[in-house]
């Protein structure tokens, strides 16, 4: 079959993402919608660069331009942009280019900031009727964001000119291009009227930003966190950063349930808030229940309506937010806790809509971790009065329907999984009269359970061989393949390739399944990843399409909206033979500091499982998925690898797996675990965290990968990259990455354990039926049997062509190389691409450029050649005009990986490259392979 995407429709539908992410927090003075054809002059260095991602393995997609706000405010014909200001800022900043820093993780949180003599302020002012003033920060992979200048807050020269440009101008609009929320200390303090989080919007961030700014599209965004007045009144504050371990100490109150449970007072902006160019009521009726509420003989269901009217004079949309308090019980709970959202169409001023909910009261349940209720390992609804609120936020609320239970209901019962095996000192809700909420707080002591994860193991076994009998008896195709696997088979299935396999795309970031001649011949298919979740990371220099981040598309509160754009991204990933995109990013965004927070969607776990959801069925419409990752408690980028969290049992069900959880139960299949250790248990081989909560209690049928390069360990002991048998045992089904799948070059222990009785041949057995059951129903099996569908897209422009994933060929080292290129097109704005197999090993190579300039080339030309390696920049190699005989250019490299994508980037034509001569050099090199 063949599908058609459409790139206009791909540009227009992340644009409409982009408006309906923008989040409007302060408009005092009524200033936005910008008037027509209305003068203004805009400030800060960040015009000229805008961020339309974080950075790390999120953020790496080739494009071949980025549409900026100041860009599609000039597309837009809509205002007068002062030329003398944007000229002076573009004169600035091409003797102070765009620093991008050195290696993964290198690149700055911030730019600096252009000078602005004051002159230039007042005379801007008495040209123009509004200022801009853009602040953007990055973050991302690796590296967490510092609290200091240039990263959480301002710095001092940002700071100047926001003062000196309120004091100048009548109106003033500050608008922040950055991944998630940043110190908002300011906007007291310089008494800014106008504020708009526009975050990091993708490719064509400024065309959605502009919609807003100009009032074709009202801001219907809301805040997916709280915003509190300083760092350290976040609950997490005291225990973040520590390289080695960290406790959750604030258990479940993450986020606005801390703030609206004891702090409301800290708080500059609440969760849910945005405003609008509109208004809007709300009102609900007709709360109605399913059964007697007191009864539970049937799970009740409360069902009403609320109708939303837009009282203003702007056509915009709303967002319904529907959240309950709970009786305190025994076990304490939030003041709020957000249980439904939805978001009316776009309503005329007058218009109606009225959208109905149905709140099934199990979702209500609190996790009993301790048997304070006498339900030890439960959900249980304690005895006590439950209401349901409607609102616009969290503050703004009013109540729609409530019930009374009598005795305390179990709602599901469940075994001790996952338990802290370390002391934690917990907070704890409690009743206070006295406090505004009626809540105050107290330490709980919980006590660490005994090593548990290995009984728990093989108490499972009796099933896993009950299991595989039954799979292997069934007599069907998945069992003919099962039962002609031999050990190294089922050895090497288990071992993901990558990155850059040429057995899949070049320049992804594995393949796994069918990575040897044998896998292949018995028809398991070799799937394809590749980075994301802000689209596809294309090492090969191929480009794609950057999508809004996960920060944005979350603060639309359109989860429809979400799966209309991940559909267009399933049909570019099937074009580009990608299978399943590493994402969407959903870990709880604990505290605002977190390098990856731009990737994740929310404080909330229920927004955070909705739009999980919706990105994975948009993914799913187009035959492709999503790896939702990191599964779980991957909330710190320093010593990501190594970092031991302590978290209980209750804030694991209610708060960090419960996103995951109603994403698995909406249907998705792929997970990847994390880099670190949680309960002392590495997550690549955690059997409590995989098999007996992800698969056995949410039934869980899909496909399990681990983080690439991640360590692992078995009960009790230390990590390392090598226990595949522990990771095989946690049913975990595939390692990323090894060097190459067919090989134990990564040293695994798999044959080893299986011959020491470590690892039973069934429990390999089951996680390969795992692996092959996903694989039938993917492209990739069809692209195995030549039946695959096909997908053309139209409407892009020429040089965002993407590169024929066909065309790249690998070239093995071996002894060494000498690879022709004499008849390349090296003219000024082209590209190489080839892959390398580093079949010695990884490490430092040799590599020598030999060319020679062109005639007629000026002898005093430069003709710099730009050299990636697996999308890095590493070096460049300039011949001038005067070297008309061929000369060889030496340079040392590393090859990290075995398999390699170059990319040579003529910047300058003139030059004849005639060939490359690769070999592997004597000089050694520690590095460890991260991710």
């Amino acid at each position: 079959m063949k599908h058609i995407l459409d790139w206009n429709k791909y540009i227009e539908k992340s644009r409409e993402v982009v408006s309906e992410g923008c989040v409007l927090l302060e408009n005092k003075k009524s200033i936005l919608p910008l008037k027509k054809d209305a003068k203004i002059a805009i400030f800060g260095r960040a015009q000229l660069n805008y961020y339309k991602s974080g950075t790390g393995s999120g953020g790496m997609v080739n494009v071949s331009e980025v549409i900026g706000i100041t860009d599609g405010l000039r597309k837009s014909a809509a205002v007068k942009i002062d030329s003398t200001v944007k000229n002076l800022y573009e004169e600035w900043g091409k003797e102070n280019p765009y620093e991008i820093g050195m290696g993964w993780g290198g690149e700055p949180d911030s730019q600096k900031e252009m000078p602005v003599d004051d002159s230039v302020i007042e005379q801007a002012a008495a040209r123009n009727e509004v200022a801009l003033v853009i602040f953007g920060r990055t973050a991302g992979e690796d590296r967490d964001i510092a609290p200091e200048e240039g990263s959480w807050k301002l710095t001092k020269d940002e700071l100047s000119i926001l003062k000196r440009v309120k004091d100048k101008f009548k109106e003033t609009v500050v608008i922040l291009n950055v991944g998630n929320v940043i110190d908002m200390s300011f906007v007291k303090e310089y008494g800014v009227d106008t504020l708009l989080y526009v975050w990091q919007g993708g490719q064509v961030g400024g065309l959605g930003t502009a919609d807003v700014l100009i009032g074709k599209v009202s801001p219907s965004g809301k805040l997916t966190d709280t915003i509190a007045r300083a760092l350290e009144d976040y609950p997490a504050y005291p225990n973040y950063g520590n390289p080695e371990h960290v406790s959750y100490e604030e258990d479940i109150y993450v986020g606005y349930r801390y703030f609206e449970t004891v702090a409301k007072d800290k708080v500059l902006y609440p969760f849910g808030y945005g405003l609008s160019y509109t208004t809007f009521s709300v009102e609900t009726s007709n709360a109605e229940f399913s059964a007697e509420a007191a009864s539970f003989k049937e799970p009740p269901v409360i069902t009403f309506t609320a109708t939303v009217k837009n009282t203003g004079n702007a056509t915009g949309k709303e967002t319904v937010q529907i959240y309950a308090a709970l009786p305190q019980g025994k076990l304490g709970k939030p003041a709020r806790t957000l249980v439904a959202f939805q978001k009316t169409r776009l309503l005329a001023p007058g218009e109606s809509q009225e959208l109905t909910f149905s709140i099934d009261t199990r979702t209500l349940a609190s996790f009993d971790d301790t048997g304070e209720t006498g339900n030890e390992s439960c959900f249980v609804l304690e005895s006590g009065l439950y209401t349901i609120f409607t609102g616009t936020d969290v503050r703004s609320v009013q109540k729609a329907a409530e019930f009374t239970l009598d005795a305390t209901v179990v709602t599901k019962r469940l075994s001790k999984s996952f338990a802290p095996v370390k002391p934690l000192n917990r907070l704890k809700a409690v009743e206070d009269k006295a406090s505004e909420t009626g809540i105050a707080f107290v330490r709980e002591k919980v006590e660490p359970s005994a090593p548990y994860q290995n009984i728990h193991r093989k108490e499972n076994l009796a099933k896993v061989h009950e299991d595989v009998k039954k799979l292997l008896e069934k007599g069907d195709k998945l069992s003919s393949v099962l039962k002609q696997l031999t050990d190294d088979d089922l050895a090497c299935i288990i071992r993901g390739e990558g990155m850059g396999s040429p057995k899949v795309t070049p320049g992804t970031a594995a393949a796994f399944g069918g990575v040897s001649p044998h896998l292949a011949k018995l028809g398991i298919p070799c799937g394809c990843c590749s980075d994301g979740p802000s689209g596809m990371r294309l090492d090969s220099g191929a480009e794609a399409f950057s999508l809004p981040n996960g920060t944005l598309q979350a603060c639309t509160f359109n989860p429809e909206l979400v799966t209309e754009l991940y559909t267009l991204t399933g049909w570019e990933m099937l074009y580009n033979k990608v299978d399943i995109l590493l994402g969407p990013g959903m870990n709880i965004r604990r505290y605002p500091l977190n390098g990856r927070n731009f990737e994740y969607f929310s404080e909330d776990p229920y927004v955070t499982g909705v739009m999980a959801a919706a990105t994975v069925k948009g993914l799913h419409n187009a035959g492709v998925s999503g790896a939702m990752k990191h599964f779980c408690c991957n909330n710190q980028e320093t010593n990501r690898l190594g970092l031991d969290v302590t978290v209980s049992e209750r804030a694991l069900r209610e708060i960090y797996l419960k996103g995951f959880e109603i994403a698995v139960k909406s249907g998705a299949d792929v997970i990847m675990t994390s880099y670190g250790s949680t309960n002392s248990m590495w997550a690549a081989g955690n059997f409590d965290l995989v098999t007996r909560i992800l698969r056995n209690e949410w039934g869980f049928k899909g496909f399990v990968m681990t983080d690439w390069w991640a360590q692992i360990n078995s009960e009790g002991e230390g990590p390392g990259k090598t226990d595949f048998a522990q990771m095989a045992r946690a049913q975990n089904d595939v390692y990323m990455t090894t060097p190459d799948g067919a090989r134990n070059l990564h040293g695994d222990n798999t044959i080893s354990s299986l011959k020491q009785g470590a690892l039973e041949r069934d429990e390999l057995l089951r996680n390969v039926a795992n692996i092959i059951s996903f694989l039938e129903g993917t492209h990739a099996k069809k692209r195995l049997l030549g039946t695959d569908d096909t997908v053309e897209i139209i409407n892009r422009k020429a040089n965002d062509a993407i590169t024929n994933p066909d065309d790249i060929e690998c070239h093995v080292i071996g002894d060494g190389l000498t690879l022709s290129t004499d008849g390349i097109d090296t003219a000024k704005g082209s590209s190489y691409v080839f892959t390398l197999d580093a079949s010695k090993g990884t490490g430092i190579y040799n590599f020598s450029f030999y060319g020679k300039a062109a005639a007629g080339v000026a002898p005093a030309a430069q003709i710099p050649v730009g050299i990636t390696i697996n999308g890095l920049s590493i070096t460049s190699i300039t011949w001038n005009g005067a070297e008309k005989e061929t000369v060889e250019k030496p340079n040392e490299m590393v090859l990290a990986t075995k398999y390699s994508v170059m990319k040579l980037h003529f910047v300058q034509s003139g030059l004849e490259l005639e060939k490359i001569v690769i070999s592997k050099s004597d000089k050694k090199l520690d590095y460890e392979l991260m991710q």
